[in-house]
């Protein structure tokens, strides 16, 4: 192979590694997905998309595959877990299409990632390896060279460490240490006939409460809906993914009104995340590596954005290679650099919604008391500076 014939790498096939995939085919680069897993997929269950994601699918190439599976909710809700009072409601309608040129929308997590995956396959231009963990990174003027666990070199003109919230590559380059949460999120999905009537809501449905809150909408055009419950654990937690007890999670919730308690009754079966984040970092970008998604900016779920921030990166990191016309050094600079800040809100933002969602005592009051007769119009300007991101908008000064 001459230099010029050499692929981009990206370790991690998830959602940010198969936007970034995308991004750079765009930009005339081959590339080769390096996949720890034995087979491309998604575990989990529902993800939010705000209109910001639909703008990042339709840079991508792949806005049709995703509107088609998504489903459209008609507002978002937050209710007292106590006493059901609604918090605040914003309408997902045909204003807020208009204000932010792109809907709200519902959909699960291993639709986005098909999606991606499908849009990648026919471009012809990436090829995937599974089974292939990246253990150790070396640079030098030319490119980067990957050692996999077998110790085989693979060779690319820059690696992307879209590896998730345990990324090797930012391990090696970083190495900062996790920050658990304690917070313990239950994932499940139920069929619409098993879902209560009374609940089938076409909306992004969520109750509150002390230490608590719960999460309901419905996914693949209202046949199923996802349920999400998180809880403040009683026991020193390690961040992992493990099958869920319905005991335990029964015992979380004793203080909830019953409208909102039954839905912890009905999955037959749950995965258990105990979460953690990062502490924001102002570099991501070394030589000619660098990190996106969850391996840049690992946050909690509170703000509802974390693969809609990875499409993001990925679109950007396009974006910045085009505009500096495929000179990885300048590209990752103002890649980083356009990124860093807004994610660091994201991360940051999240934190602080989990507090409010779990308020307890007076906390619960004001909480409640936040946005007491607010109007859709003020609800959206309040949301200009997360859902207004576009494909036109997204790269720093330069």
């Amino acid at each position: 192979m001459n230099q010029a014939q050499h692929p981009v790498l990206i370790a991690g096939g998830g959602i940010g590694g198969l936007a970034a995939a995308l991004a750079l085919v765009r930009q005339g680069f081959h590339v080769k997905v390096l996949e720890q897993a034995a087979e491309l997929g998604e575990i989990g269950a529902g993800i939010q998309l705000g209109p910001n994601a639909f703008h990042a699918f339709d840079a991508l190439g792949v806005g049709a595959r995703a509107r088609a599976r998504a489903v459209y909710t008609d507002y978002m809700v937050m209710h007292d877990a106590i006493d059901e009072y609604q918090v605040g409601r914003i309408p997902t309608d045909e204003r807020f299409r208009a204000r932010f040129g792109n809907p709200y929308a519902v959909i699960h997590r291993a639709d986005v990632h098909l999606s991606l995956l499908e849009g990648a396959g026919e471009t012809g231009q990436v090829e995937f390896l599974t089974s292939t963990r990246v253990e150790r990174i070396e640079q030098d003027d030319r490119g980067v060279t990957v050692f996999d666990q077998h110790r085989q070199p693979h060779r690319g003109l820059a690696l992307i460490g879209a590896d998730g919230v345990k990324s090797v590559v930012r391990q090696q380059y970083v190495n900062d240490p996790a920050r658990v949460t304690g917070h313990v999120v239950y994932r499940a999905v139920v069929d619409k006939a098993d879902f209560p009537d009374e609940l089938k809501w076409n909306a992004a449905a969520i109750w509150v409460g002390p230490n608590c809150h719960l999460v309901h909408y419905p996914l693949r055009g209202g046949e199923q809906y996802n349920i999400v419950v998180t809880f403040h654990s009683r026991q020193k937690e390690e961040w992992g993914i493990t099958n869920g007890s319905r005991k335990e999670v029964q015992s979380y919730f004793q203080d909830v009104c019953p409208k909102a308690r039954q839905l912890i009754e009905l999955p037959r079966s749950w995965r258990r995340w105990a979460t953690a984040d990062r502490d924001p970092i102002g570099q991501w970008s070394f030589g000619r590596a660098t990190l996106l998604g969850d391996a840049a900016h690992p946050t909690t779920q509170y703000m509802a954005q974390g693969a809609c921030m990875a499409m993001e990166d990925a679109v950007t990191l396009g974006e910045a290679l085009r505009v500096h016309a495929r000179d990885w050094t300048a590209a990752l600079d103002l890649y980083q650099r356009s990124r860093i800040a807004r994610t660091a809100r994201i991360v940051l933002s999240s934190r602080e919604m989990g507090r409010l969602y779990h308020a307890t005592g007076v906390e619960r009051l004001v909480r409640n008391d936040l946005w007491r007769g607010r109007s859709a119009e003020r609800f959206y300007d309040a949301m200009e500076w997360l859902y207004g991101w576009n494909v036109d908008n997204c790269l720093a000064p330069h």
